[in-house]
């Protein structure tokens, strides 16, 4: 998978992980700016959760990769 393939993947899966959380909160027929800010912080945490998890295996499954390379320098800092 490319970089840029992987990227659109990850948004996605992310993507996913939001509507999920929304999906479970329930209340889907009131408009987005009801949200408080620690639902929106809730949403944000599951977005990022699912990022991080999708860049753990990347860099697992292909370690000398460039693109596994910046993510490993993405993720420790």
């Amino acid at each position: 998978m490319t970089d840029d393939e992987w990227q659109a993947h990850a948004v996605h899966e992310a993507a996913k992980a939001i509507g999920e959380w929304l999906e479970g909160r329930g209340r889907l027929h009131q408009p987005i700016r009801s949200l408080t800010m620690p639902e929106l912080e809730a949403m944000a945490q599951n977005a990022v959760g699912r990022f991080i998890v999708l860049a753990s295996q990347r860099i697992a499954e292909a370690r000398d990769t460039p693109g596994s390379q910046k993510l490993s320098i993405l993720l420790i800092g």
